[in-house]
C-alpha cells in the first residue's frame, strides 16, 4: 500500500461530499445542458448593464491584487445601511463568510444550533470544524424561533443560525418577531442572521440594524437580487470589535478587484434593482399560478424561489426527477415535513415556459406511477 501523509483525524472522519451537486455536474452526467436552470436560486434576469460596463473597465486591472480592505465597497455599504465601515467585512459570498464564522467560534464538540432542514452549507462548515449540530424541527413551514432559543439556552451554544427569509421554504418572520428572538438569546450566543434574500423580502421583515450589539452577525449577498452569484461577494454587518475578529483569519486578498467593482456598480444602480425586484415578484406569482393550475398549492415566498407542495415526499421526488429527465433543473428539501415540496427559482419567461410544460408532464407521470 502506498504511504501518504495522514489527514487530521477530523478531516479523515468527514465524507468527501459537497452540500449541493452543481447543475454543471448534472449536465455532464446527462451529456446535455438544461433547458431551464431553476434550481440554484440564482438570478436569471442578469445584472445591471452598469455592472457589465464596470467589469469591462476593471478587467484592465486584473494584474493587480484587489484592495484587501474593500474600502470603496465597504464605504458604500455603510452608507446604504446607515452604519460605519468598521461595522462591515466583505468576503467570498455568504458561504465563505459562514466558514470564517465557524472557524472563529467552533472547536471540536462545540454545540451549534440550527433548524432541521436549514441551509446545508452552514452544516457543512460546522462539521468541517468539528462542531456538534443541534437541530430544531420547523414549526410548519417556518423556522421555530422559540425552539431555537430554547436549544441555545439548554446547550449554552456559542452559535445559532437563522435565515430570514428562509431557505428552502421561502417563508419569513416579521421584524418584530426576529427582534424578540434576538433579545431572548443569551448574550454569549452569537446569532448568524442570514439575510441572503433581504432585498426580495418585505421591508417589514428586516429589523433595524443595531451596530453595537455584540452577539448578532447579519449576512447579505450580491448573489441573489443583484445577480452576481458568479462574482462571490457577500458581507457581514456587526459590532466593530466582532468584525475586527475576521481580520485574524480571513483571506485578505480574497476579493478580486473585478468583483469589488461589479458589486459597487450593482449597489449604485437602484433603478435596475427596483426593476429586478418587480420581475422577481411577478415570476413568483406566475409560479404560484402554475402550481394552482395543476391543483397544487405553493408556499407564500419572500425570496427569489417558490416552494410547490406536491402533496407528499414520494410525489415530490418523482416530480423533481421527472423535471430533471426533461432537462429542467430544480431542487427539493430532503427533511421530513419539508420534503413534500419542490423548490423552483424564478427566471426569465422562456425558462418558465419550459418549466410550465415539463411540470405538467412530470406531475402526470408521477401520478401514473402510483
Amino acid at each position: 500500500m502506498t504511504r501518504r501523509p495522514p489527514l487530521t483525524p477530523l478531516a479523515q472522519s468527514l465524507p468527501s461530499t459537497v452540500p449541493f451537486v452543481g447543475p454543471e455536474t448534472q449536465e455532464r452526467a446527462a451529456g446535455r445542458p438544461f433547458r431551464a436552470r431553476l434550481g440554484a436560486n440564482e438570478n436569471g434576469f442578469g445584472p445591471s448593464p452598469r455592472v457589465i460596463e464596470a467589469i469591462g473597465s476593471a478587467a484592465h486591472h486584473v494584474w493587480k491584487y484587489g484592495d484587501p480592505e474593500s474600502s470603496d465597497l465597504r464605504a458604500a455599504l455603510a452608507s446604504e445601511h446607515g452604519v460605519k465601515p468598521e461595522n462591515i467585512v466583505v468576503g467570498e459570498g455568504i458561504d465563505g463568510l459562514l466558514g470564517l464564522v465557524a472557524r472563529l467560534y467552533i472547536e471540536p464538540g462545540t454545540p451549534v444550533v440550527t433548524s432541521l432542514g436549514g441551509y446545508p452549507t452552514f452544516n457543512y462548515h460546522v462539521a468541517g470544524f468539528g462542531g456538534r449540530l443541534v437541530t430544531v424541527p420547523y414549526a410548519g413551514d417556518y423556522e421555530n424561533l422559540e425552539g431555537l432559543c430554547e436549544a441555545a439556552i439548554a446547550e449554552n451554544a456559542p452559535l445559532v443560525y437563522l435565515s430570514n427569509p428562509d431557505n428552502p421554504m421561502g417563508t419569513w418572520w416579521e421584524a418584530g418577531e426576529v427582534q424578540r428572538f434576538i433579545e431572548s438569546l443569551p448574550e454569549t450566543s452569537m446569532l448568524i442572521l442570514d439575510e441572503a434574500y433581504g432585498e426580495t423580502a418585505p421591508a417589514s421583515a428586516l429589523p433595524h440594524f443595531e451596530p453595537d450589539r455584540p452577539n448578532v452577525l447579519r449576512m447579505r449577498t450580491f448573489s441573489k437580487a443583484y445577480a452576481l452569484a458568479g462574482m462571490r461577494c457577500g458581507y457581514v454587518i456587526g459590532e466593530p470589535e466582532t468584525i475586527r475578529a475576521f481580520d485574524k483569519i480571513r483571506n485578505h486578498f480574497g476579493m478580486p478587484g473585478v468583483t469589488q467593482a461589479a458589486s459597487l456598480a450593482a449597489l449604485q444602480d437602484k433603478a435596475y434593482l427596483h426593476k429586478t425586484l418587480e420581475r422577481v415578484s411577478a415570476c413568483r406569482d406566475r409560479l404560484a399560478a402554475i402550481a394552482a393550475a395543476n391543483a397544487l398549492t405553493s408556499i407564500p415566498s419572500a425570496t427569489n424561489f417558490v416552494a410547490i407542495d406536491c402533496g407528499g415526499r414520494a410525489t415530490a421526488e418523482a416530480v423533481m426527477q421527472g423535471l430533471l429527465e426533461r432537462d429542467v433543473f430544480v431542487r427539493k428539501p430532503a427533511t421530513p415535513g419539508l420534503d413534500r415540496c419542490i423548490r423552483v427559482s424564478v427566471g426569465p419567461d422562456d425558462e418558465i415556459d419550459v418549466f410550465e410544460a415539463a411540470f405538467a408532464e412530470a406531475l402526470a407521470a408521477a401520478h401514473n406511477r402510483r
